[in-house]
């Protein structure tokens, strides 16, 4: 199966056999985004066009097939950023038929919680997915049949976004979320008390908006009359508010596995990557009960071997798209 992802700032193809990752190609545009601080969907667009046929052929070479040899093509349709979508759309439309290769969209949401299944064998629905990433925060249940149940979403603003922007008003260069996750290695968790936004109160949600804006106060409040921050204030606030924005997801995770009865957790998205979540899920696991499954750093961020994997599961279950497949911005998981 080859997958094609181009959701958002990452061009990516890669080839799957079952489990077994041939090829996983990605091109990135952190150095097209950095001078704005964050990505720009225009320029977003424009790069893919210039890269995805050289990310494709590069994805065939790696895994050693001719374009006849495939079973399939799987591209993302959504949600995401739709020029961006379109290129990728676009592309494995006209691929498919050159071929005469079978089309399938792909949710990306889908795609990240597919990404969990193949790195450990082991992992079987019922389980509960987070997925945590620039664009999502959601609680879904994963059962065998249907589509996976949204139990709770951020209200606003994604944790990964929100790392980002805090990375930005900490003056650390895009993208923010890995450069703060290395500058709180050297600060104090506890130095500085920021909120734990929904914390407290009943339900699944999140919320991040409260929380970034605590930071930008925090930070107006220590400015030096030259308008800078001492390295150790910098990291104070990177390591505290890392502990808050990951202390809330471990807590809304624990109280999803306990409400719905489940015994294994799947974390997914850019933000499973971050060393503190990691070590904080599994910590919980061995408290409470439960197992959590991490993908390889190489498949939490945006990738094409996810998108091929949930591509595979609607090929096995007869389902096909044709030409009249169209990009979306954002939709419920259905697949």
């Amino acid at each position: 199966m080859l997958g094609i992802e181009s959701s958002c700032d990452e061009m990516a193809a890669a080839v799957l056999r079952g489990r077994e990752v041939l090829a996983n190609v990605v091109h990135g545009q952190a150095d097209v985004h950095a001078p704005y601080g964050g990505v720009v969907p225009e320029l977003a667009s424009r790069d893919h066009t210039r890269w995805i046929s050289q990310v494709v052929a590069a994805a065939l070479r790696e895994a050693g097939l001719e374009p006849e040899a495939l079973g399939g093509v799987a591209v993302t349709a959504g949600p995401g950023l739709v020029g961006s979508l379109l290129v990728g759309l676009c592309f494995a439309k006209a691929f498919a038929a050159r071929f005469d290769l079978p089309l399938v969209g792909v949710h990306h949401v889908a795609g990240h919680l597919a990404s969990a299944e193949i790195a450990d064998a082991a992992l079987a629905p019922p389980y509960l997915g987070l997925v945590v990433s620039g664009g999502h925060t959601a609680l879904y249940r994963i059962d065998a049949e249907g589509a996976p149940v949204l139990l709770g979403e951020t209200r606003d603003d994604a944790a990964g976004e929100a790392f980002d922007k805090v990375g930005k008003l900490l003056g650390l260069p895009y993208p923010g979320g890995p450069a703060l996750a290395r500058l709180a290695e050297s600060g104090d968790e506890t130095a500085v008390a920021l909120p734990r936004p929904m914390l407290s109160g009943p339900g699944l949600d999140f919320s991040y908006s409260g929380l970034k804006t605590a930071v930008a106060l925090e930070v107006e409040r220590r400015l030096a009359p030259d308008g800078t921050l001492s390295a150790r204030e910098r990291a104070d606030l990177a390591a505290s508010f890392q502990a808050a924005a990951t202390d809330a997801l471990v807590a809304k995770a624990r109280r999803a596995l306990a409400q719905e009865g489940l015994g294994w957790l799947a974390v997914v998205g850019g933000v499973a990557a971050n060393q503190r979540l990691r070590e904080r899920l599994v910590a919980a696991g061995r408290s409470d009960g439960f197992r959590t499954v991490f993908p390889p750093l190489a498949l939490c961020t945006d990738n094409a071997v996810m998108i091929a994997a949930a591509g595979a599961r609607r090929l096995a279950r007869g389902e096909r798209d044709d030409a009249s497949l169209g990009a979306f911005a954002r939709a419920p998981v259905s697949t």
